[in-house]
């Protein structure tokens, strides 16, 4: 087999290594999901920082991860490595005002901010 000299971008190497990395490790909980959980967390904390202003972003980050498919995790996993774009920034902003992603972020105590800036 040979292998054809195709330039990777950041983008297409991320995506090569997330299909490897599930290849190895399936399932929630497993190492790839941990991986890519905390590799998407580094695409949304940005974005929270500008879009939700005064929102602590570790838990509100969480509550996003936490309610995205596991498709959007993989999409945020690039993202993080290349920087969120702007399908990326649009996806965070959905899972973020999707009604579980709310409703975890009012059981982890943000009530005041949640309603001050999704309201």
């Amino acid at each position: 087999m040979t292998l054809v000299n195709i330039p990777l971008t950041a983008r297409g190497l991320c995506a090569v290594v997330t299909i490897g990395m599930l290849m190895t490790s399936c399932g929630p909980g497993g190492v790839a999901d941990q991986v890519a959980r905390q590799q998407a967390k580094q695409a949304v904390y940005p974005v929270l920082a500008t879009r939700f202003p005064g929102v602590p972003v570790e838990p509100a980050a969480d509550c996003i991860i936490d309610n995205a498919s596991s498709g959007e995790i993989l999409q945020l996993a690039r993202a993080g490595v290349a920087g969120p774009e702007a399908e990326d920034i649009d996806l965070i902003v959905r899972v973020a005002t999707r009604q579980e992603t709310v409703t975890c972020l009012l059981n982890d105590g943000l009530t005041p901010l949640v309603i001050s800036r999704l309201g």
